[in-house]
């Protein structure tokens, strides 16, 4: 069966404010998981002591990877990332629209691969939304639009994964289930999936949607003593089938 995580790893900084990236990808590696999307990851920062962190991560968990780089500072970069051990190819990459009054916002993006399983092509988009609420509607309306959700070839089993920095009660969450489902709705059994904060984790603000054709098994998020200090999200996880016809 395969599993899928989301995860804001906070540029690998705890809640103990500590920089580790290998604490993040030990998390992740006891998970097992076969498709990871990460969010706040650092690729030659100074304040993290120039590591690229997406490549790290996956050298260390022997996946192969796709970056996105939602901001550059000149040669200084910060943004998302797929890995997976399953067969893959990049889709596409870009940026989401920002709040036309506010161009100080920083910038967001989205990640799109295309993995095998089984013979079978899964779509999976990652992101991460911003934090003012308009600001979200235009990057919600855009990954339900033509260019992504939308797009034909983002047709079969499709995953939308995440920090959506908004709860299921958002005009967020309505404008994404019009086109998917949310995975926790769906799963054989109810776990806790809150994820923020990691420490005493209240809001379920990452999430997982999910096409007709995507079977739930289960949707949890990890709390233990490595995943409440290993940065101020919880991993989300999602084991998964895909039903339909192959």
């Amino acid at each position: 069966m395969p599993r899928i995580l989301t995860y804001n790893v906070h540029r690998c900084v705890g809640v103990d404010r500590r920089l580790d990236v290998g604490r993040v990808a030990a998390v992740i590696a006891r998970l097992e998981p076969d498709i990871v999307a990460l969010q706040e990851l650092d690729v030659g920062r100074l304040r993290t002591n120039g590591v690229d962190q997406a490549h790290e991560i996956a050298q260390r968990l022997d996946m192969a990877f796709h970056f996105h780089p939602a901001l550059r500072v000149e040669e200084e970069l910060y943004g998302d990332a797929i890995l997976t051990s399953l067969p893959e190819r990049k889709i596409k990459a870009g940026p989401l629209p920002g709040h036309p009054r506010m161009p100080g916002l920083e910038p967001r993006g989205a990640l799109w691969i295309e993995v095998e399983i089984e013979g079978r092509r899964l779509q999976v988009i990652n992101t991460h939304l911003g934090l003012v609420p308009r600001e979200q509607h235009l990057q919600a309306a855009h990954l339900a639009g033509p260019q992504w959700l939308g797009d034909p070839d983002c047709a079969g089993p499709t995953i939308l994964l995440g920090d959506f920095n908004a709860t299921t009660s958002s005009v967020v969450h309505r404008a994404l289930t019009a086109r998917l489902r949310q995975s926790r709705a769906l799963a054989e059994r109810p776990t806790p999936s809150a994820t923020f904060p990691s420490p005493f984790p209240v809001l379920r603000i990452d999430h997982l949607f999910v096409s007709e054709d995507i079977v739930v098994h289960e949707v949890f998020a990890p709390f233990d003593p490595l995943t409440r200090v290993a940065s101020d999200h919880l991993p989300l996880v999602m084991d998964f089938s895909l039903g339909g016809e192959a």
